[in-house]
C-alpha cells in the first residue's frame, strides 16, 4: 500500500497558504528495533528548491537514502537529527520515547519553525502542527526528516556491529530477523538491547553485563556511589 501513495508537497502547500513561512516535518526511525537508540529528524526544507526523489525512507536503497541524505544536508533550510537511547527506552517506553526524540530534534532546530508537519503523533509544541497517518509516504518534509534519521541511525548501529558481531547489527540494524532472534536465544541480549521488549527479556541467557557487575568486589567505591545515586 505505501508504494502506492504519492510524497508530495500537498500539506506544506496548505500550512505555506495559511500563512507559515518555516514547515518542519518531523519523523522517526528504530521503533520497532530491538537494539540501540530511536533516532528522530526535523527538516525545514527550502519552498524554492526541490529534491526530487523523496519519499518514505523504507522504500529506498540504501545508496539512494544516502544521496538524497546528502542533498536535504546541503539544500534544506534547518535540521536537526535526536536520540534516545536503549535505557531510556527502556525507562518511559518506546512510544514515549519516540516522541521524546522527535520533541528534541525540533528543538535543535537552528531556525524556529512555525508550523509542524508530523509523522501520525502531536508534539508539545504550541505550533501549529499536523499529525499525518503514513505521513513519510505523503509529506515530502516527513520524508526528508525520515531520511535523515534512517542514515543517521544505520550509521550508528553499523559502528556497534564489530562490538557485537554475533547479533548481525550490520545487515539487521537491529530489527527481528531470523539470525538476530537465533543469536538473541543461544547468547542473550547485549547491554544496548532494549530489555523492555518481548524478543529482549525472553532470552534464556542473562547479560554478560549483569554477570560483570555481580562479580565486583565487594566495598568497590565506583559501586557504591552508583548505588547512592
Amino acid at each position: 500500500m505505501l508504494k502506492r501513495l504519492r510524497c508530495t508537497l500537498k500539506f506544506e502547500k496548505l500550512a505555506w497558504a495559511s500563512g507559515a513561512k518555516l514547515v518542519a516535518g518531523v519523523d522517526e526511525v528504530g521503533r520497532g528495533s530491538l537494539f540501540g537508540p530511536v533516532v528522530a529528524a526535523a527538516v525545514v526544507l527550502d519552498s524554492s528548491y526541490r529534491i526530487r526523489g523523496l519519499r518514505d525512507s523504507k522504500l529506498l536503497p540504501a545508496e539512494r537514502r544516502e544521496v538524497l541524505a546528502e542533498r536535504i544536508r546541503e539544500h534544506s533550510v534547518a535540521w536537526a537529527i535526536a536520540a534516545v537511547d536503549s535505557a531510556r527506552i527502556d525507562q518511559i517506553n518506546i512510544y514515549h520515547a519516540s516522541r521524546l526524540a522527535m520533541h528534541e530534534a525540533v528543538s535543535m532546530l537552528t531556525t524556529v519553525p512555525d508550523h509542524l508537519l508530523v509523522d501520525a503523533m502531536k508534539l508539545d509544541f504550541e505550533i501549529p502542527q499536523r499529525a499525518i497517518i503514513h505521513g513519510d509516504a505523503l509529506s515530502a518534509s516527513i520524508a526528508a526528516a525520515s531520511i535523515l534519521a534512517k542514515v543517521e541511525r544505520d550509521r550508528m548501529i553499523c559502528q556497534w556491529d564489530p562490538v557485537y558481531p554475533i547479533y548481525g547489527l550490520a545487515s539487521n540494524k537491529g530489527y527481528s530477523t531470523p539470525k538476530h532472534l537465533a543469536a538473541l536465544r543461544e547468547h542473550g541480549p547485549s547491554p544496548l538491547h532494549r530489555q523492555s521488549f518481548a524478543p529482549v527479556w525472553n532470552a534464556p541467557v542473562p547479560q554478560d553485563a549483569l554477570a560483570f557487575m555481580l562479580d565486583e568486589p565487594e566495598g568497590d567505591p565506583l559501586l557504591a556511589q552508583a548505588a547512592a545515586v
